[in-house]
C-alpha cells in the first residue's frame, strides 16, 4: 500500500461554486444542516453566491472547513486512510478533523470565531514575493522592524506580513521577479495578530482535543505529533506564527510518504509541493468527480 499524506488548503483556494456537487448530494444534508445551525447562514448559498461572498474571510474559512470535512468523510467511506495529515493555515483545522483531534461541530465553532476575528483585523498588510535570493530576503527581514516571514511556501515563493512600512521596506530592498500586496484585512501570521489570538485562545482553551493515531504536521512545527496537548498548543501559536509549508513539503519523503492528496478545492498545495519535492505522486480531490476517480 502506498503511504499517503492528506493535505488541506487554506484561504485563497476558495472559488464560487466550490463543493456544490458534494453539498447537493443527499448524504451531505445532515452535515450541512449542523453547519448552518452553528453558523447562522447557509454554506451552500454562500458558495454559489455570484457576488463572491465566499471570498470574504468571514465566510471563506467556515466554507472551506465544511467542504474539507465532507471530503474527508467521503474518502473514508471509499476506504481511504492517510498515513499523516497537514494543512496550510486554515487548512490545519481540516487536518486536525481528519486526524480525529476534534469532532466536526467543535472544529467549526473554532473556525467560525477565527474567521470573525481575522475579518475584523485592520492592522498591517501582507505581500507575496516570488523569485528572490533567499539569503538576501532573510537578512532584510531580520534587520527590518515590524515585518516577519508569514508563509514559507516553497524555495521561490513566500508571503511577508507586518506593518505597511516594514513590508514596503522589504519589497523595496529585495530584488524579486514579482512582489504583490495581498487583498487581506490585516497582517495574518504576525505579532500584529496577538490581540485576536488572545481572544481566540479563551475559546480554544475550552475545546477538548483528543490524542490521535494519525500524525499531524503543524504549521508552526512541522514535526509529527499525535498527543492532544501538543496539537492544541501548536494551534494556539498559529495565528501569530509562520506557516512553515516548505519544511512540511521537504519532510514528506523522509517520513515515508509516496503520495500526497490535496483534500479541498483547487491545486495550490500540490503546486507548491511539486516545485519543492519532485519524487511525490500528487493528486487533487475537491469534487465528486475527482473522488470517484481516485
Amino acid at each position: 500500500m502506498v503511504n499517503t499524506a492528506w493535505v488541506f488548503p487554506g484561504q485563497g483556494s476558495q472559488s464560487v461554486g466550490m463543493g456544490l456537487d458534494l453539498m447537493t448530494h443527499a448524504t451531505s444534508q445532515e452535515r450541512l444542516a449542523i453547519a448552518d445551525e452553528i453558523l447562522g447562514w447557509s454554506v451552500a448559498a454562500i458558495c454559489q453566491s455570484e457576488d463572491d461572498k465566499v471570498s470574504n474571510t468571514l465566510y471563506t474559512q467556515p466554507c472551506l472547513y465544511v467542504l474539507e470535512s465532507l471530503l474527508v468523510d467521503w474518502l473514508r467511506e471509499q476506504g481511504h486512510e492517510p498515513a499523516l495529515v497537514a494543512g496550510h493555515s486554515l487548512g490545519e483545522y481540516g487536518a486536525l478533523y481528519a486526524a480525529g483531534a476534534f469532532d466536526f461541530g467543535p472544529g467549526l465553532r473554532l473556525v467560525k470565531l477565527r474567521g470573525e476575528l481575522m475579518s475584523q483585523t485592520s492592522e498591517g498588510v501582507m505581500a507575496a514575493l516570488m523569485g528572490f535570493n533567499r539569503d538576501e530576503l532573510d537578512a532584510k527581514i531580520a534587520e527590518t522592524e515590524g515585518v516577519v516571514l508569514a508563509n514559507d511556501n516553497n524555495p521561490g515563493q513566500v508571503v511577508i506580513s507586518g506593518t505597511p512600512e516594514g513590508v514596503d521596506a522589504v519589497i523595496a530592498a529585495v530584488k524579486s521577479k514579482r512582489a504583490v500586496k495581498l487583498n487581506v484585512s490585516g497582517a495574518f501570521h504576525s505579532p500584529l495578530m496577538a490581540p485576536a489570538s488572545r481572544e481566540f485562545q479563551q475559546v480554544l482553551d475550552a475545546v477538548e482535543f483528543r490524542d490521535v493515531q494519525i500524525p499531524v504536521l503543524s504549521n508552526v512545527d512541522p514535526t509529527p505529533a499525535t498527543d492532544a496537548k501538543t496539537l492544541k498548543q501548536r494551534l494556539s501559536q498559529q495565528m501569530t506564527g509562520s506557516v512553515r509549508w516548505r519544511e512540511i513539503s521537504l519532510s514528506l519523503p523522509d517520513l515515508g510518504i509516496e503520495q500526497v492528496i490535496e483534500v479541498g478545492p483547487g491545486n495550490v498545495l500540490t503546486g507548491l509541493i511539486k516545485r519543492t519535492v519532485k519524487s511525490l505522486q500528487l493528486t487533487n480531490v475537491g469534487t465528486l468527480e475527482q473522488l470517484t476517480a481516485l
